[in-house]
């Protein structure tokens, strides 16, 4: 996982008792879960949501460790180990952040809310936690909760804001169009789920009983709206229309990185773009490649999602069908591999012909998104602090020793 810090990897979690959990009772599973301790004692770091997943009651952690132990085959094999750099290796530094961030209590539900709300909301800040990826952080990496799922940098991709809120959220989408997005990450002409959401689609929200996708439908309609004010008055989904790229370049065959340092991002999208989304960008007749007009990723006012998609692509697979998209970063499935000149100057026309125009792209944006996306300053502060808390430390020692040999 690439994260603002540092690039994290997952452990193993079969019952393997070499590799994996097989030796860890229900406490100390319980404790993993929801207080991020490991068995041995050491910390887990919040990557892995444990902050949401206190909130979970006694009985599904204990159905949860039942079905680890008994229905999950052991592997015998051990991953990479996470290495941040100096200082975030300190994992014991994770009891202090603990102390400040983590919640202790497991879900209470609102009396005046119905049974279906409670499920639903029990269900979003606990199992499935929305907010782990779709809330802001702070300085220190927490999540902001007077801006609880307003959107959120997760390095390369942007978790965009679920609230309520009409313009800059999903205030507008139905009840069936939520349940319809989480069963199958895709709504025709609306939002097609790439990224970290694409995986959420294909690993989770699609095996969810309709029970639980309506409780959760119903909790995200009632959710406090976040208002971005870059998004205007206009909706990231009902921005841009149907206009022609081949007004403006015919027949070209499809360009590849080098070709022509002066290529226009017209003749970029109809080299690489339209033969699947069409001329005038309106997608497939059956949906499967979506309509660039009233779509979430061009009328966002962050070109993250869109730089990312060409970058890396989308491949879903959920309720029986597969999204793909090739990328064009220069991965082995992918088409061929475009610079960051010339996916700033595609992402840039794409923004500026069907989605929100004020948006700029530049190639600097699209390196680093390549790259794994911004990085948190945390990293470097910390490592100020703690020279200055040394030089601190070393010259109040000089002080003393100073002192003391009068």
């Amino acid at each position: 996982m690439k994260t603002p810090l540092g690039t994290m990897f997952s452990t193993n979690i079969t019952p393997s008792r070499r590799f994996g959990i097989g030796e860890y009772s229900e406490a100390d599973f319980s404790r993993a879960v929801r207080k991020g301790i490991r068995k041995d004692g050491s910390n887990l770091y919040p990557a892995m949501p444990y902050t949401a997943y206190s909130y979970m009651t006694d009985q599904d952690v204990h159905e949860l460790y039942v079905y680890f132990m008994n229905s999950v085959q052991p592997v015998e094999n051990a991953p990479p180990r996470t290495s941040l750099p100096f200082p975030m290796n300190i994992r014991s530094s994770m009891m202090f952040w603990n102390m400040l961030f983590r919640n202790d209590r497991s879900f209470q539900p609102d009396p005046e809310r119905s049974a279906v709300w409670n499920r639903g909301a029990y269900l979003a800040q606990g199992a499935a936690h929305c907010g782990t990826c779709h809330t802001p952080r702070g300085f220190l990496m927490q999540e902001k909760p007077s801006e609880d799922l307003g959107g959120a940098s997760l390095g390369s991709w942007y978790a965009p804001n679920i609230t309520s809120d009409k313009i800059s959220g999903i205030g507008n989408w139905s009840h069936e169009n939520i349940k319809t997005y989480l069963k199958s990450g895709h709504i025709d002409g609306v939002a097609q789920a790439a990224g970290g959401m694409g995986e959420a689609v294909e690993h989770s929200f699609q095996h969810l009983t309709d029970a639980d996708l309506n409780a959760l439908a119903t909790y995200l309609e009632t959710t406090k709206p976040v208002r971005d004010p870059k998004d205007g008055n206009i909706s990231r989904f009902a921005l841009g229309k149907p206009i022609s790229s081949a007004d403006l370049v015919r027949g070209d065959q499809p360009i590849r990185s080098g070709d022509n340092p002066n290529i226009s991002g017209a003749e970029l999208f109809m080299g690489n773009c339209a033969s699947c989304h069409n001329y005038r960008a309106q997608g497939s007749h059956d949906g499967y490649y979506p309509s660039l007009w009233y779509n979430s990723v061009t009328g966002a006012s962050s070109p993250d999602n869109l730089i990312a998609t060409i970058l890396f692509g989308v491949e879903r697979r959920s309720s029986g069908t597969e999204a793909f998209m090739p990328g064009f970063g220069g991965k082995k499935t992918d088409a061929f591999q475009l610079s960051d000149s010339e996916i700033a100057k595609l992402s840039q026309y794409v923004v500026d012909t069907y989605g929100r125009k004020k948006v700029s792209v530049s190639p600097s944006q699209v390196a680093l998104i390549r790259q794994g996306g911004p990085k948190s300053p945390l990293l470097v502060l910390s490592r100020i602090g703690m020279a200055a808390g040394a030089i601190v430390i070393a010259l109040g020692v000089c002080w003393i020793l100073r002192k003391f040999r009068k």
